[in-house]
């Protein structure tokens, strides 16, 4: 108790030398991201207006956002819009109205911290617009009866002046109506209150009201999207990045969502793939927005992954040559007045491959906000996770979605495969100085069955495995103390991102199968005390003269566990990175589309969660790299 005072009472310490530093400090917009996660930078945003053909403003129109995230906004009376907690990098950007033509989409550029500007046009619609249409049967019309032999050869007085009368014309306007054809359908024939039988789409017609239904629906939503065709693979050494086991795996990834009124949005997503296992994972989120005093996010996952053929050591564990996960949440941010926000929720998980199949994992937190400048959030928090989790859980907003692609299995024979479990309690305090946000956070955390993830072992009596397959076992329990230090920031022109620093001070007690993962992987196995010191930062820059994106990912620690043929000094330090590029084709963009070419190159293994064990990167033997490349569809 008298260790954690200590580190508490240096968090505030430090916290008030924060308040220090700055006395005139300019008001940021946007929402605070947990500093623990490595891929997390200061949010942008978007304003604008929305106008009409002459310059008025137009309220009510529905402005969507489409890139590393989505978000929607209405406009006001005076046309303005803002789109908030942006993450950095290009957006399709379009607006919707009823009684106007869509606006053609356009690329705006968010920069972290900073606000982007933008105007979008929209049209009034005629009073008669073209539709499509469809029938059989003759033309409604009748010929011209000024015509000599059925070919007109002047204008009748029906007629207007610019239609066009040579035969051709003629001859298209008397034809036998095909399945598509253009037809002026005036604003009354359209209208709610219109006579429903004056349209072959009434109560008395053959469709009647869902196909109008479903016309609007699909006419009025501004649905936005992604489509990914990817292909992936793992490699250890360079010698195997060009072998034709790489990239052996293809996978499809579809993104769809929309609007629910101006004030929530949902969104579903899905991901196939097919090589020694074929699997895939669906997921749907429903997230609604401020100014609601009570802000929801709910959603829900389902995963399976089937052992087709490949790699024996896939079918230790695996009961009828499949596993399956499914996961729900709900969490509500509770603003209680200006100053005083209250977070809480939970996830409950069900794993078909574990005994005690199902996991519960709470959290709540509190962010105090005396100041627009100044955020104090404490949380508190049990975290379940399940051995081998990170193949069926849908990634981070800004990470890349892919299916159950690898395989596992128990480190032992003899035991079973066994949930880690987090107690996490941390206080986090945020400034905001001009250019920058300042964070400080202290945390104490309490793990039981802390996961240990081996690549490359061979254990006695298996079969030999290959880059995507792993092993899984459980190191005992640990207790650990620390504080973050970090700062998010542009660092020089068109880079921007976010550097930690982490000291943390640990205490194990082992597993009782210590023996036999000394002998399987002795650097994942602790005997004693750790002090750790551990640095990540996370660059990102936009070159837009090329269209071009880059995003990296860097970890440096001296307790990444090492493989035993390499050293077993613990003391060495190691890393860990993640790369990816994503270029920009502007020559096959349209007007609401946009095309991306992906690459990425990364040897992280799981996720970064604001509440996981400090442990849960570190004790990964060897992870082979991971190499992704396709394309991308932003609608």
């Amino acid at each position: 108790m008298r260790g954690t005072a200590r580190w508490i009472a240096s968090a505030v310490v430090g916290g008030l030398g924060l308040l220090c530093t700055s006395v005139a400090v300019s008001a940021q917009t946007g929402i605070a991201q947990p500093v623990s996660r490595l891929a997390a930078v200061a949010p942008g945003s978007i304003q604008g207006t929305v106008q009409d053909e002459k310059g008025a403003p137009v309220s009510g129109a529905m402005v969507s956002a489409l890139g590393a995230s989505t978000a929607f906004a209405v406009s006001d009376r005076g046309g303005r819009f803002e789109l908030r907690t942006l993450s950095p990098g290009p957006y399709l950007l379009r607006a919707h109205l009823a009684g106007f033509t869509a606006s053609r989409g356009q690329i705006v550029d968010v920069h972290s911290s900073s606000r982007a500007s933008s105007a979008i046009a929209l049209h009034h619609l005629a009073p008669g617009y073209p539709v499509l249409t469809a029938g059989m049967g003759p033309e409604l019309a009748s010929a011209d009866p000024t015509a000599a032999d059925g070919i007109p050869t002047g204008t009748s007085g029906s007629q207007s002046p610019n239609d066009n009368h040579g035969e051709t014309a003629w001859r298209l306007r008397h034809a036998r109506r095909g399945i598509l054809k253009d037809a002026v359908v005036p604003d009354s024939v359209l209208a709610e209150d219109g006579d429903p039988d004056a349209t072959a789409f009434g109560p008395s017609g053959l469709f009647g009201a869902p196909a109008r239904v479903a016309t609007n629906f699909f006419s009025g939503t501004p649905f936005s999207g992604q489509f990914n065709l990817l292909t992936t693979g793992s490699f250890d050494t360079p010698e195997q990045l060009f072998t034709t086991d790489s990239l052996s795996r293809g996978v499809a990834y579809v993104s769809v969502g929309a609007p629910v009124g101006s004030l929530a949005d949902w969104t579903v997503r899905g991901a196939i793939t097919q090589g020694d296992i074929s699997s895939w994972i669906v997921a749907g989120s429903y997230v609604t927005h401020a100014p609601a005093r009570h802000q929801y996010d709910v959603g829900l996952s389902y995963s399976t992954q089937r052992y087709n053929a490949g790699n024996p050591a896939a079918f230790h564990d695996v009961g009828d040559t499949s596993r399956n996960a499914g996961a729900v949440y709900g969490f509500d941010t509770f603003t209680i007045n200006p100053t005083l926000q209250l977070t809480y929720g939970t996830r409950y998980a069900r794993y078909d491959y574990l005994e005690g199949r199902s996991l519960v994992s709470p959290r709540v937190a509190l962010t105090v906000s005396p100041g627009r400048t100044l955020r104090l959030t404490g949380s508190l928090s049990r975290r379940a996770i399940a051995p081998g989790a990170e193949e069926f859980l849908p990634p981070s907003d800004g990470g890349i979605w892919l299916p159950p692609q690898r395989t596992f299995s128990s480190l032992s024979s003899d035991e079973p495969l066994r949930a880690e479990r987090t107690t996490h309690a941390q206080i986090e305090l945020e400034r905001d100085i001009p250019g920058a946000t300042l964070v400080l956070r202290g945390f104490s955390q309490h793990v039981d069955n802390q996961l240990v993830t081996a690549f490359g072992v061979d254990v006695p009596g298996r079969a030999m495995t290959t880059p995507g397959h792993y092993f899984v076992g459980n190191d005992g329990a640990v207790s650990a103390q620390g504080w973050t230090a970090g700062i998010r920031t542009e660092f020089a022109h068109r880079v921007h991102g976010t550097i930690e620093y982490t000291q943390t001070h640990a205490d194990w007690m082992p597993t009782s199968d210590l023996s036999y993962l000394i002998l399987l992987a002795p650097a994942a196995s602790r005997l004693e005390s750790d002090h750790i010191h551990d640095v990540a930062a996370t660059l990102e820059t936009d070159v837009p003269e090329t269209s071009t994106k880059v995003l990296i990912v860097y970890r440096v620690s001296n307790a990444f566990a090492r493989p035993a043929s390499v050293t077993a000094d613990h003391t060495m330090v190691d890393s860990r990175f993640d790369v990816q590029v994503r270029q920009s084709l502007p020559f096959m963009d349209f007007s609401s589309t946009r095309w991306e070419m992906l690459i990425a190159v990364r040897n992280f293994f799981r996720e970064a969660a604001p509440d996981q064990s400090v442990y849960d990167e570190l004790l990964v033997v060897r992870p082979p790299k991971r190499i992704v490349g396709g394309l991308t569809l932003h609608f």
